[in-house]
């Protein structure tokens, strides 16, 4: 229908009013259609790390100004790190060994009838990628989740808060005992990673492809070089330092009742893992270019 303005003007138009307005949707929940933004998720990741760098920062700090007082509860871990990863260590570097490298490179060599060389590839495939990487799995998967789980449910339970009331520092006193013995005793595994990992390949080339021991063996030793030992246990040792302050950071924010320490556990693991792979990568590529020499095949 048409109205007609209430003032009149020269510069008055007629106004066409609709019949019936639109009906009028509901009310959206907020939050529901919302598309997730791919920065502020980068961002909070971004903020995170710089996070467990500081904690980094504080805990190297504090265990060189102040290296007394938390060497029993150092000991401690390391047993308990000891006692919990040696069966999965051994086995899952020795199965590892003999199936991906093992096997499958034998079928490679044996087509040129030279299985023995499985020796030297080993020096490859294990001292330098597997056993530090099956290492670190074994050891972010077993004792970081342990961690993660137990400063998270501390700090649920608003313990880590009753600490600070009391004046006694939650770093110092759980986080830096926990990541000095997940740094040494990563290292001390990887020598029985690397142990059993080349036993794995040893089974594989003499026990499947029929080798000579004593030519896988001395295939092996031509090509190690001490370069390559004191690496890879070197790189192992800096994987549990990862591993142990990325899980005590992510137990130190845990937050949302017992959910909320599983979500932790989660993303303990997740992170510590994207952690090895970059460094690993930018460790090896390293110690390569300054080593051209051990990349020749002998």
């Amino acid at each position: 229908m048409e109205v007609e303005p209430p003032i009149a003007g020269p510069l008055t138009e007629k106004v066409e009013v609709p019949a019936a307005l639109p009906p009028v949707a509901p009310p959206v929940a907020a939050g529901r259609n919302k598309l997730p933004n791919p920065l502020s998720a980068a961002g909070r990741g971004v903020g995170e790390a710089g996070e467990m760098v500081w904690l980094f920062a504080t805990v190297a700090k504090d265990a060189v100004l102040r290296p007394r007082g938390y060497w029993g509860d150092v000991r401690d871990q390391m047993y308990s790190i000891l006692r919990l990863c040696w069966a999965p260590m051994v086995i899952s570097t020795f199965a590892f060994g003999f199936g991906a490298p093992g096997l499958q490179a034998l079928n490679f060599f044996s087509l040129f009838g030279v299985p023995e060389r499985l020796g030297s590839f080993f020096i490859m495939a294990s001292v330098r990628e597997f056993a530090p990487w099956i290492n670190a799995m074994v050891v972010a998967g077993v004792v970081g989740t342990a961690i993660t789980a137990d400063l998270g449910a501390r700090r649920i339970r608003e313990e880590l808060d009753a600490l600070e009331v009391l004046g006694v520092d939650p770093v110092r006193t759980l986080v830096l005992p926990r990541v000095i013995a997940l740094f040494f005793m990563t290292g001390l595994l990887d020598i029985v990673a690397l142990l059993f990992g080349c036993l794995g390949g040893f089974v594989a080339a003499v026990g499947v492809g029929g080798a000579t021991p004593s030519a896988f063996v001395g295939n092996f030793f031509e090509n190690a070089t001490v370069t390559d030992l004191w690496a890879s246990v070197a790189k192992t040792a800096l994987f549990g330092l990862i591993v142990g302050v990325v899980c005590c950071y992510k137990g130190l924010r845990a937050q949302g009742g017992p959910a909320g320490v599983g979500r932790a556990v989660n993303q303990a693991v997740v992170a510590s893992f994207a952690g090895i792979w970059i460094f690993n990568y930018v460790f090896t590529s390293i110690l390569l270019g300054l080593n051209p020499s051990m990349q020749v095949f002998k």
